[in-house]
């Protein structure tokens, strides 16, 4: 029998990696920024026209603002985070699906342990 199993995938962190993770980072944020902007703005053009209810669109909007405003802080964690980790360190970056195959009298352990698919600079360098 088969059966579909998850392996993580991690990332050792270089000085290019940590770079490249910064300018992700920066990139998702600015986004972000620009996207609360862009709201601000609906709402003010929302609310200078006549029939539509203040309290309504301001509340979906504060909502919508707020929702952005809280992945910023999130980022903005990550850039810290990032920051005080140490070259070498693993990030896991994702999982990835393996098919193992299980037959009676298979040892568990060994199938379902903890593996690793271990990157560096976008090489796999080891397999655990």
């Amino acid at each position: 029998m088969q059966v579909i199993r998850k392996i993580p995938v991690k990332q050792v962190l270089t000085e290019s990696s940590k770079q490249k993770l910064h300018n992700q980072f920066v990139s998702h944020q600015k986004q972000l920024e620009q996207e609360c902007q862009q709201l601000q703005f609906e709402q003010r053009k929302l609310l200078s026209k006549k029939g539509i209810s203040r309290e309504e669109v301001t509340k979906r909007f504060q909502q919508e603002i707020a929702q952005r405003t809280d992945k910023l802080k999130w980022i903005e964690f990550q850039l810290d985070q990032l920051e005080t980790l140490p070259l070498g360190s693993e990030l896991t970056e994702g999982e990835v699906e393996s098919l193992v195959e299980v037959e009676v009298g298979s040892n568990w352990e060994e199938l379902f342990g903890k593996q690793a698919i271990i990157v560096k600079d976008g090489i796999v360098t080891k397999i655990k």
